[in-house]
């Protein structure tokens, strides 16, 4: 039986995904106090290894981590697109989400701040 274990490792900001004791995957987190609100926690990165792709762990890792944000009453901001898709598709019981705050696009290399490329 393959044995599945997430832990949240406070030391190096991340929760990690073992699989049959070898490390699979992580997701990295930000702590962040919140003076208008509760603490949030700001999921930043997803990765998983080559090597274990395929298996589900994505899902259970981001499950599991989303479930200890909520145990822990901290308000979630999902920086990481993974986390942020997981968090709109997947019923999370008690979890407050706070939305991404908007990113500008990319400036191309050529543009000036503040200047658009016209469309041809």
């Amino acid at each position: 039986m393959t044995d599945i274990a997430v832990t949240r490792k406070d030391d190096a900001s991340r929760y990690e995904i073992h699989h049959d004791g070898t490390l699979a995957g992580f997701v990295e987190f930000e702590l962040r106090p919140d003076a208008a609100s509760a603490d949030t926690i700001r999921f930043v990165h997803t990765e998983i290894d080559p090597a274990f792709q395929g298996k589900g762990l994505a899902g259970r890792l981001a499950g599991d981590a989303l479930a200890d944000a909520v145990a822990r009453e901290l308000e979630i901001v999902p920086l990481c697109p993974y986390i942020a898709r997981y968090a709109d598709t997947h019923d999370i019981p008690g979890a407050r989400v706070r939305p991404a705050p908007e990113t500008r696009p990319a400036q191309q290399p050529d543009e000036q701040p503040g200047e658009q490329t016209a469309s041809k």
